[in-house]
């Protein structure tokens, strides 16, 4: 998840610049939201690195699907843009990485309007009042805005993990654990 990550980012970086400067954050968003839909189709992941299937016919596909849903959904075809930008990750074999990539250009779109997003992951259900505070105490660490997802997961055992972009602070039993049989380990 982390090298996928890594090699998302510049492509989120630059599809994030590129939609900023002509003014269509939301095109953009609903365009890479799509896309990574289509990505993730079994169909799709079958070909990815298919030797039979050239890296031009898989961008053309892509356009083609993602082109077809995009009308019915937004009532507009894709732009030169979006087609080059897909083209151009079909060529260079990252399809496998459009879910990354509109996932990290989700964060860029939400840190420039002031608003971070932190998932929450508690090992029990959170109160409304536990979740006010937790996001308050979050916001005041980041100064901004903190939108929060909750997700329960008792492997946890105690406590709570929030990831907020590329940071995680865990406060979770389990994470505490782990380091201290690391610790003990060396």
């Amino acid at each position: 998840m982390a090298e996928a990550l890594t090699i998302a980012r510049p492509y989120a970086e630059a599809a994030f610049k590129l939609a900023k400067t002509s003014d269509k954050l939301s095109d953009w968003s609903n365009m890479l939201k799509l896309a990574a839909f289509v990505a993730n189709d079994e169909r799709i992941r079958s070909l990815l690195g298919n030797p039979s299937v050239p890296a031009k016919r898989l961008g053309e596909l892509l356009l083609e699907i993602c082109g077809i849903l995009h009308l019915g959904i937004c009532g507009k075809k894709l732009d030169k843009d979006n087609c080059t930008f897909i083209l151009l990750l079909a060529e260079g074999k990252r399809v496998a990485v459009l879910p990354e990539v509109s996932e990290l250009f989700e964060q860029l779109k939400t840190q420039q309007d002031g608003v971070l997003e932190a998932k929450i992951t508690s090992a029990f259900a959170i109160t409304k009042q536990q979740l006010n505070d937790l996001v308050t105490g979050l916001e005041s660490k980041f100064k901004c805005k903190i939108e929060a997802k909750v997700d329960v997961n008792p492997e946890l055992i105690g406590g709570v993990k929030v990831e907020i972009g590329d940071e995680v602070l865990d406060a979770s039993v389990r994470g505490k654990l782990e380091a201290m049989s690391v610790a003990l380990k060396s």
